[in-house]
């Protein structure tokens, strides 16, 4: 849940062009204000720490991850950063501790001995930026914390009253704010791939949410995110860390072919279509951002609803005020 620098980094490769919606489509963009907070210190020499490590560009980052989702949605998720703050520090930790250049640098170099715990206090962002007084005055929609490895960041978590997991617990102390929100977390020494994941253990979690009170076969989330593994023969899309054919976590690139339904998902809600041998060169031979693109792409995003839920599951994802 958290950012670090043990996580798996992406695979090396080049990345396919953006998915190219073919499903017609009347429902309107769901527009996304963004405030992005970047702690990214100056170190002696002008330097900012991420041009310091040889690591990414924040806001070259930014602008392919807002690409990527507006393609895999069809046109339906429409961020725009419209609040850009740099902060020359590192964040404070839940129990007031805080890095400075040569503290860090040293952990970084000896790769050990980061503060523990690693967490960041969320609430004294949430004041230091005001941050929900911004969401609750419709300035912003979602927040967007970029850092360091070891920043203490959840990959992400939801802020307000009636706050769930959110790929990790709610805010504390936030049932003030009327206007629940999600805050990404995302690190500037990995790639964008990371970040489309980030994006979809939120996804996980709040369609988990949204069908929590339906069982058996009418659980269609549990349906979509079946894979070879655990239902053998009955494959549909599997998660984000298990394509149809994955044998583990991340073996995205398990060149078996097995039978998926995934197909299936583009024409919801009929869900007749029959499967199909499907190989890993369906969502890009083991690279973490195609498969991811891939997966998210499949997200139903049509008109309607079906047993008591909307058939355009990208306005839960997004809007998640008005998530159930």
């Amino acid at each position: 849940m958290f950012e670090r620098f043990f996580r798996r980094k992406a695979p090396a490769g080049q990345y396919p062009a953006p998915i190219a919606d073919a499903r017609a489509t009347t429902l309107p963009p769901i527009p996304m204000r963004v405030s992005m907070i970047i702690h990214n210190p100056i170190l002696p020499g002008g330097a900012r720490l991420n041009q310091y490590m040889g690591w990414h560009d924040p806001d070259r980052l930014v602008q392919q991850y807002i690409d990527d989702l507006r393609a895999c949605s069809g046109g339906l998720a429409r961020y725009e950063i419209v609040e850009r703050i740099e902060v020359d520090g590192y964040p404070i930790k839940i129990d007031g501790f805080s890095y400075n250049n040569t503290t860090y640098l040293n952990c970084w170099q000896q790769r050990g001995g980061f503060h523990n715990p690693d967490a960041v206090n969320y609430n004294r962002l949430l004041t230091e930026f005001d941050l929900i007084s911004k969401v609750e005055r419709h300035q912003i929609d979602e927040v967007w914390l970029f850092a360091f490895p070891y920043a203490g960041y959840y990959e992400s978590t939801m802020v307000g009253a009636d706050a769930f997991w959110c790929n990790s617990p709610p805010v504390p102390h936030t049932d003030h704010c009327q206007r629940r929100f999600v805050i990404m977390g995302f690190n500037f020494e990995r790639d964008v791939g990371c970040m489309i994941e980030n994006f979809g253990h939120r996804v996980e979690s709040i369609m988990t949410h949204v069908y929590r009170h339906r069982h058996g076969g009418r659980n269609l989330w549990a349906r979509f995110t079946r894979y070879d593994r655990d239902t053998p023969g009955q494959a549909e899309c599997g998660n984000v860390h298990f394509a149809p054919s994955s044998r583990a976590d991340y073996d995205w690139g398990n060149r078996r072919a097995v039978l998926s339904r995934a197909d299936a998902w583009y024409n919801f809600p009929d869900l007749s279509l029959s499967p199909r041998p499907m190989t890993c060169a369906e969502w890009g031979n083991g690279d973490m951002r195609a498969h991811h693109l891939w997966w998210l792409d499949h997200i139903p995003r049509v008109a309607g609803v079906t047993d008591g839920i909307s058939n355009n599951w990208w306005q839960y994802v997004l809007l998640v005020d008005q998530t159930p």
